[in-house]
């Protein structure tokens, strides 16, 4: 709740019925409707019914934890800890990190006392779309992702000549704007589907870097980075790249994390293990490290700046003469694509 309803125990729960009402009328009266009781995930929400006990073939009475989101639990079975950063990355990407802390960062929306880990700050940010990116380029090009991947494992840092903005679905953060579009610098009558995929990795590669920075910047501390999700365990450049754009390790778990983190708190209600840490340190898998390539590492340097200084002018409308672009083309081609009404 404290993601999505902005939940905060120390401010007094929800926000007041004015600001929400200030936000959109159509709130009125919502806050009353949520009211409740509001726990973490190491707390126990109840115990299964009979009814479902029978339709899932367990025991009625096993104790059931309070829930929390996917990506949370997914970044406790990849082995995070404090201050540690997790990037969930599928379809799209989720950004979990844990920190001992509040520290409030412009442009992250996800700060949250006693989320991610009962006992810390979680904070979550990420990227609008990554793995769908990946499969909207195989697709135009009539391909797999599979098959785009297996032509990338000898490309080189900025070899492409192409800087891909990976905004195909807006920013999530920390720009939050929706109203931007991908973006592809210097195409040639040479460049190929698979310079593409490999410039759309640089591209959420250096997004990461952005929001890891802006985390930095404002006393986020990072220790380590961890791979996880889907994409991460199949495909090794994507990790790479990583490593060398952020310029410290990569760690990627060695086994399926999958559900491991819901796991983990059934096991500290059910009493298995007394903390998140040493259920954890019990049966999380160990990490496959990706070390940054000094050589390759130099070339991206040069590069990010070039990244972030588009990211800023295409991203921020109020503040660049070039912001409106993006936007604009979105507004026209709404207009454009609006029925026509019949006389």
């Amino acid at each position: 709740m404290g993601h999505k309803w902005l939940w905060n125990r120390q401010l007094g729960g929800l926000p007041s019925e004015k600001f929400l009402t200030s936000v959109d009328p159509l709130l009125a009266d919502v806050r009353e409707k949520l009211d409740g009781e509001y726990a973490t995930s190491d707390q126990i929400a109840g115990t299964l019914s009979p009814q479902w006990a029978e339709q899932l073939g367990l025991k009625a009475g096993i104790p059931i934890p309070v829930g929390a989101f996917d990506a949370h639990w997914d970044a406790i079975g990849a082995g995070c800890g404090t201050d540690d950063m997790v990037n969930v990355v599928g379809t799209s990407t989720c950004i979990i990190g844990i920190t001992p802390s509040v520290n409030l960062v412009p442009g992250v929306c996800g700060v949250v006392q006693g989320s991610v880990h009962p006992g810390r700050t979680g904070i979550e940010a990420g990227l609008s779309a990554v793995g769908d990116i990946f499969s909207a380029i195989a697709t135009r090009a009539n391909t797999t992702v599979e098959a785009l991947g297996r032509g990338l494992q000898d490309y080189r840092a900025g070899q492409t000549g192409l800087l891909r903005m990976t905004w195909d679905n807006g920013d999530r953060t920390v720009l939050v704007n929706p109203n931007l579009r991908g973006v592809t610098l210097g195409w040639s009558l040479q460049s190929t589907a698979e310079d593409e995929m490999f410039a759309a990795i640089e591209g959420t590669a250096f997004h990461t870097r952005v929001i890891l920075d802006r985390m930095a910047e404002h006393g986020v501390t990072i220790r380590r980075v961890i791979n996880a999700g889907g994409i991460p365990q199949k495909n090794n450049v994507l990790n790479q790249v990583y490593a060398n754009v952020l310029k410290r390790p990569v760690l990627v778990p060695g086994g399926n994390v999958v559900g491991l983190g819901s796991a983990i708190f059934a096991f500290l209600a059910a009493g298995t293990f007394k903390t998140v840490e040493e259920a954890q340190k019990a049966i999380c898998p160990s990490h496959k490290v990706f070390e940054p390539q000094t050589a390759e590492s130099g070339v991206y340097d040069e590069m990010f700046p070039l990244y972030r200084k588009l990211y800023f002018a295409l991203g921020t409308p109020e503040e660049s003469p070039l912001g409106d672009v993006l936007p604009k083309l979105i507004r026209l081609a709404e207009t454009v694509n609006q029925p026509v009404p019949v006389a």
